[in-house]
Formats: structure tokens, C-alpha cells, sequence
């Protein structure tokens, strides 16, 4: 269950919802630029852009959940379970397991043509990382700051779809979720006017009637609609702070609270934690679910030049600053 989004003002942003009922202990997580890739059936990258993102370190390997590369491309991956479907390996294709595939991606590609260029030639394969470490069922947003596309690996094969929203949540597919915005074709932030009858003297009685009927449930199909009306019609000043405020806003509107979500196994998801990467600035930031207080790390502080992850554990617990 997650939520990832892709919003520009002078500067573009990506960034995620990461709920479940659990952590991998995962880090803010900086590879940098000759930190070699040793890809199962794909041979090395020994040398490629330097990323930034939230990852799981598992024998000195970057599982990305999410991350921007330097040039300004992002990527996540989200749960697709019971859509998503792996391959057998194929003699004519890169074949990429998919834990890998937002390296691949990221780490060759500047851009959202590029990455389709290069899907073009990827099979998608049934590889585990390890034994212990089922696939993860999963389709994915890759951005840069004008277009943004979804890439789900379905029975039907691999489907690339144009995402004029920026935004993915998980299932139904994506074409489906496109689909379902004309049923809110009608909502609107301003105040509505009375359609109902001439007979009636309607009046509104508060403000925020004109989206009455915006999802406020958590499924994933509901937060797709209710991301999307408050991203597309998210005002901001433009400024860095009120950027990236307002990023955490948007995904705010569709975060998790516990016990709100039960999923019948004794845990309940939460918005573990929220991010969002200033792509032209490679600066990531994020919360978390006992820490509302918003973290940055800065990929350019770091030296990208060299061969050795550079990780820093998320801040988890609560500050609050008292003002007397």
C-alpha cells in the first residue's frame, strides 16, 4: 500500500507513501557513481549516474524502494500483488529482475525517453535477490520534470502507459485508475452550484462542497483519486520550503493511521515514511511516522565520485520543539 507522486514548481519533486504494517530498517542511501552493479544476467555497470533514495542494504547491495538519479530521473516502485507477472529469461532481452530494475533504469538513463528506449529491451525475470527474499509483486513511476510514465510487467506482457497525473498508487492496473477520473469529472475546489432542481433554493452551508464525493477511504484505487484532485489542484508559492511543504501536504491527504488499516494478521499498515527528493537539487527529504519533523539529506554534500554506498538510518523518533 503506497502512494507516489511527481510535482514541479520552479523546481520538480518526487516522492512516496511508504505504508505497511512493518520495516526492513531502511536507509536514506547514496550510490555513488562507481559503485558497481553486478546484475544476475546483465553483467556490470561499474560505472553510472550517482542516485539518492530510500533503500534496504542487504550484503552491501542497495534495494531501492525509491530514488533520483544526479541528472534529475526518479523512480519508485509500488505493491501490484496479484497483477504483476515475471518472465521466464529470454535470449533477445536484458533480462532484469526487478529488484534491479530502478538501477538500471536510473543509473543509465537522464531521462523519462531514455528509460523507455532502454524498457524497450527489458524482460523482466523471476529472480530473487535471495533465497530468504521473495520477488516483491510491483509496477513503477519513473519521472523527470515534464513526463512521467507507469510500467507494470502484467500476463499480457509489459505495458508502458503515459501518466499525465503523476501519480500511481497500486491496483487496480493503470489504465484502469485513469479511467475511473471521469466519475470525479464533476468535483471541483470552488463552491457548487445548484444543478439539482430550479424548483429548490439550494444553498451551500460550508466551504469544500464542490468536492463532495472524493474518496476518503485507504484502498489504493480511492487514494488515486483523492492524491490526484489534491495534487492537480495544489496551490504553492514556488519557494523551496513551501514546495516541500506542501509535497508533504499532498501526500499527508492520503497518509495511513494505525489501526485505521487492519490486515488481519495482528498489524495494522501506517505511513511508515514519507519522502520527497528535489530532483534538480538531488536533496532528499523525508518524515516519519513517529517523526513529523521533516529530515534532508544532500546527495552533493556527499563524494559522488567514489565506489562505496553511503547510508544514513532515518531519524524515527519524535522531536518536538517547545516555543516557552
Amino acid at each position: 500500500m503506497c502512494t507516489a507522486v511527481s510535482y514541479k514548481t520552479k523546481n520538480h519533486y518526487f516522492g512516496r507513501n511508504l505504508d505497511l504494517g512493518y520495516s526492513y530498517d531502511e536507509t536514506v542511501t547514496i550510490t555513488p557513481r562507481n559503485f558497481p552493479f553486478h546484475f544476475r544476467r546483465a553483467g556490470d555497470l561499474k560505472s553510472h549516474y550517482a542516485m539518492i533514495g530510500m533503500a534496504y542494504v542487504f550484503q552491501d547491495y542497495p534495494l531501492y524502494y525509491e530514488a533520483t538519479n544526479e541528472a534529475g530521473l526518479s523512480m519508485a516502485g509500488l505493491n501490484f500483488p496479484g497483477n504483476a507477472d515475471y518472465k521466464p529469461e529470454s535470449g533477445d532481452k536484458d533480462n532484469i529482475s526487478p529488484f534491479e530494475l530502478i538501477p538500471w533504469i536510473i543509473g543509465r538513463c537522464r531521462d523519462v525517453e531514455e528509460a523507455e528506449r532502454l524498457l524497450g529491451r527489458i524482460n523482466l525475470v523471476k529472480l530473487p535477490f535471495h533465497e530468504t527474499m521473495p520477488l516483491a509483486p510491483l509496477h513503477w513511476m519513473i519521472s523527470d520534470r515534464t513526463r512521467s510514465i507507469v510500467v507494470e510487467c502484467m500476463k499480457s506482457g509489459l505495458n508502458i502507459y503515459d501518466n499525465p497525473v503523476g501519480v500511481l498508487t497500486n491496483n487496480p492496473s493503470f489504465d484502469y485508475q485513469l479511467l475511473r477520473l471521469n466519475d470525479y469529472m464533476s468535483l471541483s475546489s470552488k463552491n457548487p452550484e445548484n444543478r439539482f432542481s430550479r424548483d429548490l433554493e439550494l444553498k451551500t452551508y460550508c466551504c469544500g462542497m464542490g468536492a463532495l464525493g472524493l474518496p476518503g477511504d485507504s484502498s489504493s484505487a480511492s487514494r488515486f483519486v483523492k492524491a490526484a484532485f489534491t495534487k492537480l489542484n495544489s496551490v504553492c508559492d514556488g519557494t523551496e520550503a513551501g514546495s516541500v511543504s506542501q509535497f508533504f501536504h499532498i501526500l499527508g491527504s492520503v497518509a495511513m493511521q494505525r489501526g485505521c488499516v487492519d490486515t488481519g494478521d495482528g498489524t495494522y499498515d501506517i505511513t511508515i515514511y514519507s519522502s520527497c527528493c528535489n530532483t534538480d537539487k538531488g536533496i532528499y527529504y523525508y518524515t516519519t511516522y513517529e517523526n513529523s519533523q521533516i529530515t534532508g539529506v544532500d546527495m552533493h554534500r556527499e563524494n559522488l565520485d567514489g565506489n562505496s554506498l553511503i547510508s544514513y538510518p532515518m531519524m524515527t523518533g519524535q522531536r518536538i520543539r517547545m516555543q516557552n
